[in-house]
């Protein structure tokens, strides 16, 4: 794998889908031990940490949303700095929350310490109750995050060399889109989901996004036939 540049990590979208890309697992016939292979994958890489959209941290790691007045409450003054929790802290959740909708009552999942991906628009009061909650926060982009920016807070920060993107369609479609991915590692279960308007491994917003190549490094069965297929970004096609 070529090395990505210095001052952001290695981001590997690492997925787990149906054959027709789809991404919403429940109700998929499919055993403890093939879906246990997600996280087998996961801790090979050895990442320092992993990163999520809004939503996923909404759906099933956040303890709570923000009301719209609170979020309606937006900071219009000078920047302000970043925020890195006390306390030793070896792996991280990045969550990508440019509004600061999500309320978090801890700042740990499963081991790995919360850090909030925020935009500079959020409040003070937000920024005070995730330090209240021990909740570190990067600012970053002035109405929604700068992903590139991002990950180099990511990397100056934190000091994280290989981060694993483990989110929706619309946030990997935009890490991708933006030229900051570098594998791409799915693992496809053997099942057609069929149901449509559901999210897929990659979303784009545009209608005109342009193609991408791939060139596969790996394959490799797995337990209860899920596939594991591994792929370097090489390059963007043409739009539409």
């Amino acid at each position: 794998m070529s090395a990505p540049p210095s001052r952001r990590p290695r981001v590997i979208c690492h997925m787990i889908s149906s054959l027709d890309g789809r991404i919403l697992t429940d109700g998929w016939p499919l055993s403890d031990e093939g879906r246990r292979q997600y996280e087998v994958v996961h801790e090979g890489y050895a990442p320092d940490a992993w990163i999520c959209g809004r939503v996923t941290m909404e759906e099933h790691f956040a303890q709570g949303l923000r009301g719209d007045d609170e979020i309606a409450r937006e900071h219009h003054g000078a920047p302000r700095e970043d925020f890195r929790a006390p306390g030793e802290h070896e792996s991280f959740a990045f969550a990508v929350d440019s509004s600061g909708r999500l309320a978090w009552d801890t700042s740990d999942i499963d081991g790995d310490h919360v850090v909030a991906v925020l935009s500079e628009r959020v409040s003070d009061e937000y920024l005070a109750f995730l330090r209240g909650r021990g909740v570190s926060y990067l600012l970053a982009g002035a109405r929604d995050v700068d992903l590139s920016l991002a990950l180099e807070k990511i990397h100056d920060r934190f000091g994280v060399r290989t981060l694993m993107l483990e989110g929706g369609g619309r946030i990997n479609g935009g890490m991708l889109r933006t030229g900051l991915v570098d594998e791409v590692s799915v693992l496809v279960a053997p099942v057609v989901d069929g149901r449509m308007g559901t999210p897929a491994v990659f979303d784009f917003d545009e209608d005109d996004a342009p193609r991408y190549r791939l060139a596969l490094e790996a394959v490799e069965r797995r337990a209860d036939d899920v596939l594991w297929l591994r792929y370097r970004v090489e390059a963007r096609g043409e739009s539409r």
